[in-house]
């Protein structure tokens, strides 16, 4: 993976409009290939164009939370996706530039930024949530874009173009329960209460629980909420009067402190296992701080900065102000996966939006250099990967060390 040399603070916010060309052909230079997370980008001689390519700037567009629920988290991956194109371009030939919009985590946000922008962009860089992707999913399908959801829901394998960066949720929480098992820390025949968002997200971290269950002879203790709940207080009291002997959640950083926090008080000590987005390092300054990392495993489509210590630096460089998390992993290797679906389509003389999403149907066995969990490809409904990586809370730069490394638990391939 080449990374920056020379790196510049932004803000997350930058917006870029260009006038698209409809059906154009550029003569790029050829040009050895760029680096920047895997695969190099090859040489570029004619290449066609269209939407959202003025010259030799792709603009890329990213609707993300920067105000809602996943603010923080938002930011981080954001100010990610800045970091890696500000040193790295397509076939060694084309600047990426990304208009940037808050969604604030309403998907009548999304739909409103989304068609504001469409006219200028080639593809998404990044489009956070759920219930935002699933909302767009139309748009998506007729306007033939690629998008990188910051998401990992099943359903939105079945969205043309949309490539999940790592294992679907339920996947994801399957492969944590497997590490709960291998580490000895829950049995066959235990009884998990499971704190859940409604929609997409929740459902389906819901569905690997319920998988785990019918394998292993689990109870599950089901307990929807909303995303604007954040007191856990109601839904710990009832799993501690069942004697759970696990806690699952996908929900978001707020419920996932309020949990373990309750817990902790009620003196109900036991493993909480997560999906990704239920953790950020702010809460190690929290009242749960020790609960969190006494109990808390995160089954991650990314490492931890301890993993990659050289992109901790470029991002402590270019961002000073800003306490990272593992949303930067997340950010950079969803760019470095970008990169590698637009140096395919150059090197095949095509970045309209049609051979973009051309060379996306045919990527596979994509490797990141160790940011993301290694992808198989992107093939409707199925979990574009089998992997996940197992993070714990720690006092460290991005809240996290790794304790398993990617890996593919017992349950995986039969989710797939």
């Amino acid at each position: 993976m080449r990374t920056g040399k020379a790196l510049r603070t932004t803000t997350a916010v930058a917006a870029a409009v260009v006038v698209a060309t409809a059906g154009c052909s550029t003569r790029a230079p050829e040009t050895g290939g760029g680096g920047g997370g895997g695969g190099e980008g090859g040489s570029a001689g004619e290449v066609t164009t269209d939407v959202g390519v003025e010259g030799t700037t792709i603009t890329l567009g990213v609707l993300t939370d920067l105000t809602g629920v996943f603010a923080a988290l938002g930011q981080d991956i954001t100010n990610a996706n800045q970091l890696f194109w500000q040193d790295n371009r397509v076939c060694d030939t084309y600047d990426v530039e990304l208009d940037v919009q808050d969604t604030g985590y309403v998907p009548q946000t999304g739909v409103q930024l989304y068609s504001a922008m469409e006219p200028n962009v080639l593809a998404m860089q990044q489009t956070i949530g759920s219930p935002i992707n699933t909302a767009l999913a139309p748009e998506y399908e007729a306007d033939q874009i690629v998008n990188f959801p910051s998401a990992w829901a099943r359903t939105l394998t079945e969205i043309p173009g949309t490539g999940v960066p790592g294992a679907t949720y339920d996947v994801e929480l399957a492969n944590g329960y497997a590490y709960l098992f291998e580490q000895g820390l829950l049995s066959d025949g235990a009884t998990v209460g499971h704190i859940y968002f409604e929609g997409e997200y929740g459902e389906n971290g819901l569905a690997g629980s319920e998988a785990v269950a019918e394998e292993r002879g689990l109870t599950i203790i089901p307990a929807q909420i909303k995303a604007t709940d954040q007191d856990m207080s109601a839904q710990i009291t009832q799993f501690a009067a069942a004697g759970v002997d696990a806690i699952a959640l996908t929900v978001a950083p707020t419920q996932t402190a309020s949990a373990a926090g309750v817990a902790a008080a009620q003196g109900l000590n036991v493993p909480i296992i997560g999906s990704n987005p239920v953790f950020a390092p702010g809460l190690l300054q929290g009242p749960a701080a020790e609960a969190l990392k006494n109990n808390l495993y995160v089954s991650s489509p990314v490492s931890a900065f301890d993993a990659q210590p050289e992109l901790l630096a470029q991002y402590q460089e270019a961002y000073p102000n800003v306490q990272p998390s593992l949303g930067v992993l997340v950010g950079y290797g969803m760019s470095a996966i970008m990169k590698q679906v637009l140096d395919a389509a150059c090197e095949n003389g095509d970045l309209t939006r049609a051979g973009v999403v051309a060379a996306f149907s045919e990527l596979e066995n994509v490797d990141t250099g160790g940011l993301v969990v290694p992808i198989q490809g992107f093939e409707t409904g199925r979990s574009p990967s089998t992997q996940s990586f197992i993070l714990r809370p720690a006092d460290v730069p991005g809240g996290a060390t790794v304790v398993q490394d990617a890996f593919e638990g017992e349950f995986a391939e039969g989710l797939r």
